[in-house]
Order: structure tokens, then sequence, then C-alpha cells
């Protein structure tokens, strides 16, 4: 039914993130892999959408979107930070519709349940904390952070996306999915000693991996990130 079609990667974007947020990858993927980069809604293409500040509607709304786009080849998905919470009860829905990816591959996520020393509800800061936040995280550009008028655009997202992940914050406690589990974090992340913490979640195959980097090491090492995704086909699967 579909000759031509190819396997997929969906990818589930970081807090504050859109669609476009993993252009930097896609140069770098197999041309048999359809790069697929979701968005949420009230930014990126869908910015006339409201914003989801609820866990469990972005998950189905994700869902929606997967659902909608399959094409009955093998598929991953892949997600950093928020996207790799996310991912997990995305992945679960998507094995429950009987349409399991082969893998769920995360980045810059000890997973749920594991937390930040001194965590705070981000959400809820005042500006001045609310950007002293964003730029210990990174990945923000300074200019949207010392620009009135740009902050005032996406600090509303960033927030949104933040209340998403804190408002119920293990909502995932005793999940487990059938599909393997790859992690990679980078060495200057908080929580990178807890990143084995993964392979609780899943009832296959675990590995993790650890890289030079801070929270959005990514950017920096997108070869790995996309030695990942381009060899999901292979079994056994290797970084």
């Amino acid at each position: 039914m579909y000759p031509q079609a190819k396997k997929q990667c969906f990818l589930l974007h970081f807090a504050g993130g859109n669609s476009y947020s993993y252009n930097f990858l896609k140069e770098s993927i197999d041309e048999d892999i359809e790069f697929i980069s979701l968005e949420l809604p009230g930014r990126g293409k869908r910015f006339q959408e409201d914003l989801i500040p609820n866990k469990e509607e972005a998950i189905d709304d994700y869902v929606a979107q997967i659902k909608a786009l399959r094409n009955q080849q093998p598929y991953i998905i892949y997600g950093h930070s928020m996207g790799a919470t996310l991912g997990l009860t995305v992945t679960k829905k998507m094995e429950e519709a009987l349409d399991a990816p082969q893998l769920f591959l995360v980045s810059g996520n000890a997973g749920p349940g594991v937390k930040e020393n001194g965590a705070v509800k981000r959400y809820l800061l005042n500006d001045t904390d609310f950007k002293k936040t964003l730029r210990e995280l990174g990945g923000i550009p300074t200019e949207v952070l010392e620009n009135d008028e740009l902050y005032e655009f996406f600090s509303p997202i960033i927030r949104a996306d933040f209340e998403v992940l804190e408002k119920d914050d293990f909502s995932e406690r005793g999940l487990q999915i059938k599909v393997p589990i790859h992690a990679i974090m980078g060495d200057r992340e908080e929580t990178v000693d807890s990143i084995d913490n993964w392979a609780q979640f899943t009832l296959a195959d675990f590995k993790s991996k650890v890289i030079p980097g801070n929270h959005f090491f990514i950017h920096q090492h997108k070869n790995q990130i996309a030695s990942a995704i381009n060899g999901f086909a292979n079994v056994p699967l290797s970084f």
C-alpha cells in the first residue's frame, strides 16, 4: 500500500521549542528516514492555537499527530528534555494502540522522578528569577532575554511548557513500556548521574551514554543523535 513510504522519526521538542527546533539535525539524517518534527499548540506553525498548560492534553495532542502521520513503516520517537518526559507516555499510548515505535530515544533528561537540587516550580517564578533560570539552563538566545518585546512573546510559551512538566511532575510513576529506551546526556547536566533512572521505565533493552556538554549538548554533538536515529532499524540497536 505504501511502496515509497520511508521509515519515520517523530521528534518532540524541548520547553519553548517548536517544529523548527531540530532543523540543525535534519541534514545528518539518512534520506530513507522521514524526519517529522512535531510541535504543540501556541507556537511555530500552530501559533494561532491556544497554549496547552496540561500534561495529559499535551500527550494526547502528540499522539493524535503521530497517528495522523503514520505510514505503516517502522518508526522511532525522539525527545529532548520536555520532549523526553512527554514522549514516554506518548510511546505507551502508541503501544496500547498496537503501533509501537521500534525505539524511544531520549536526551537531556534523566527521566521522570529525578529532580535537580533546589528544584522550584519555574512557571510560577517572577520575571527576574525566570530569566535567571533560563540563562542557567541555556538554549535561549540572549536577545530573547534582553529584549522586552521578544521576552513578552516567548515567555508565555516557555512558562506553559514548564507548567506541563511541573504541575504533575511524576504522573509516570510505575509506567513501563515494552519498547527499548536509549538515553543520552551531557556530562555537565546536573542530573547526569541519574541517567540510568530511565531503565525502570522499560521492559526491553536499555542503553545510556554520556557525552561532553551542557543541557543543550545536542547542538554540538548532532552526529551522536543522528547516528542513533539512523541506526534504529538495525538489531541489536546501538549508538
